[in-house]
């Protein structure tokens, strides 16, 4: 039985279009997904491709015909093996007439051959128009009658045609599966979201950050800094750690005690960095409190370590971890969190390259810190491998101007590449 190439609607709302040119020639082989025609609606030109392979056995609608309403049987396509003639006899049951590009008589022409394809499409449910039931699968005609021979569901199969739509021989593979193991089974919840509720946290973060992007007009610098002497510097640092009673280093350092160290001696070199804004002045702090964010269930906290400049860095690892902890178990004082004059976030630990984080109100800098990559460099004319890290600051610049901020990543550089000036 030939299949029957019908008007398709290219839109939800489309009601007719005009057939503007055939891509494919009567007699021709064509393919499933295979462009065999442009159609004009009122807003543009659209391709129509083919869901079946086969022969263009007939074209009922000349090129050029206008107003051709949906589901208009525009042509016929002869599968593999059938006999040319069935489109005679197709044509005489059907009593077509001679198709023309005269408007008057293709008015006439398109209602007859419209209630010829009603009744094929009716007989063997196929179509090349869009499939808009949100129950059956799209699929194509030749498809769904080898899945109905096989007695195989739609829904458990992937379609690999246009549109995802199901074609022949995704049908075919289906089969060639059950065969050695039960089809593949998608499951789609029918509960789109899972609702979580706000904790107080989250409500919390949302509320300042989201004023912070509204009402701090940001800017951003970023440096590349080498930390192959500070990965030296700490594992001498921790070669030397001496044991408690239990066998354990009384101290470890870690990459980001260095960096908050070398944070706050950089500070210390550009106080105008440590500063926060109010209407009437710019706030310059006379302490160095190093906020550190901190990823806690359902959202973030910054523990802070007070005058950081002025503390070791086994001081600052000690404290550090144990701000962490207490963070974590949820069990931090409002003064160890509320306040600092600078914070650092760091997401090196996640692989990420670089990153712009948000400032923290009152403050007016946020550090960056990203992971280590190891890169060829030129150092005194020759390549070396280096391991290399992205530091973005973030700044206020109704308080931070440009040249500030390049001063401050200026000392930064100096106290990360050369570390051994944190231990001064």
């Amino acid at each position: 039985m030939p299949i029957s190439i019908l008007m398709p609607a290219l839109s939800p709302t489309m009601k007719e279009g005009n057939l503007a040119k055939w891509l494919k020639k009567q007699g021709e082989k064509i393919k499933a997904g295979e462009v065999i025609a442009e159609i004009e609606t009122d807003k543009a030109t659209m391709e129509v491709e083919a869901v079946d392979e086969g022969i263009l056995g007939k074209i009922l609608i000349a090129e050029g015909t206008e107003n051709v309403a949906v589901n208009t049987c525009i042509a016929l396509i002869l599968e593999e093996g059938e006999n040319p003639d069935i489109l005679n006899n197709f044509q005489e049951s059907n009593s077509t007439t001679q198709i023309n590009n005269k408007p008057e008589e293709n008015k006439q022409i398109t209602n007859n051959t419209n209630e010829i394809a009603t009744q094929k499409a009716t007989q063997n449910n196929q179509s090349i128009s869009p499939n808009f039931s949100k129950n059956s699968p799209k699929a194509s005609p030749l498809a769904k009658r080898v899945a109905q021979n096989a007695n195989i569901s739609l829904h458990n199969i992937i379609g690999t045609g246009p549109n995802s739509r199901i074609i022949k021989k995704d049908v075919l593979l289906a089969i060639q599966n059950q065969g050695n193991q039960a089809s593949k089974q998608l499951y789609r919840n029918p509960q789109l979201t899972t609702p979580i509720k706000n904790n107080n946290v989250r409500k919390v973060i949302a509320k300042r950050l989201q004023e912070s992007k509204q009402t701090v007009p940001h800017f951003y610098l970023s440096c590349e800094f080498n930390i192959n002497k500070l990965n030296e510097l700490r594992a001498t640092i921790n070669s030397v750690a001496s044991t408690n009673e239990k066998g354990l280093p009384e101290y470890k350092i870690s990459v980001n005690d260095i960096i908050i160290k070398a944070t706050a001696m950089a500070l210390k070199k550009t106080p105008s960095a440590n500063a926060s804004w109010s209407d009437e002045a710019i706030l310059l702090y006379n302490n160095i409190d190093i906020a550190v964010a901190v990823a806690i269930d359902g959202g973030l906290i910054t523990p802070i370590i007070k005058n950081a400049d002025q503390k070791s860095l086994q001081e600052i690892s000690n404290e550090a971890k144990s701000l962490i902890k207490k963070a974590k178990e949820g069990k931090l004082q409002p003064e160890e969190f509320q306040g600092g004059s600078f914070s650092i976030s760091n997401l090196g630990m996640f692989g990420i390259d670089q990153f712009c984080a948000i400032v923290n109100p009152p403050q007016s800098c946020i550090l960056a810190v990203s992971r280590a990559v190891e890169k060829p460099i030129v150092e005194n004319g020759q390549i070396k491998i280096a391991s290399m890290v992205n530091f973005t600051i973030s700044c206020d610049h109704r308080v931070i101007d440009g040249a500030v901020g390049a001063e401050f990543l200026k000392a930064l550089r100096l106290y990360i590449e050369q570390p051994v000036l944190n231990l001064l």
